[in-house]
């Protein structure tokens, strides 16, 4: 998949597919079906590397779950800054929007 704590897995294929590129679906169902991808692949990472996003083993760097991923967010967004938006950046930009997701997540537990 991507560079990151827990998103370091190259081995699957990417839970979004570009096959709704051939289906004839209205924006709402495309959106549905996008949230769709970034739930099991957030689901995928939980499961492969436990709720570390949320939940941080704290060995090397003591800042809360929101700090850590305002910095993920950070080298996602300098990464697609980097090299523009193409197939080889496509997974960044769905880990972007899952740990927004995430991020909020973790904001909502803080009490922020």
């Amino acid at each position: 998949m991507s560079d990151g704590i827990w998103f370091q897995d190259n081995s699957s294929t990417h839970p979004i597919e570009p096959k709704y590129d051939k289906m004839k679906l209205d924006t709402i169902d495309e959106v549905k079906y996008i949230l769709d991808g970034i739930h099991k692949m957030l689901e995928e990472k939980n499961k492969a590397y436990g709720d570390s996003a949320l939940n941080p083993l704290r060995l090397f760097s003591r800042v809360d779950a929101v700090e850590s991923l305002c910095v993920r967010i950070d080298d996602k967004i300098n990464r697609i800054k980097s090299s523009g938006i193409t197939r080889d950046t496509e997974d960044s930009v769905e880990d972007l929007i899952g740990y927004l997701v995430l991020l909020q997540i973790a904001r909502k537990r803080k009490g922020a």
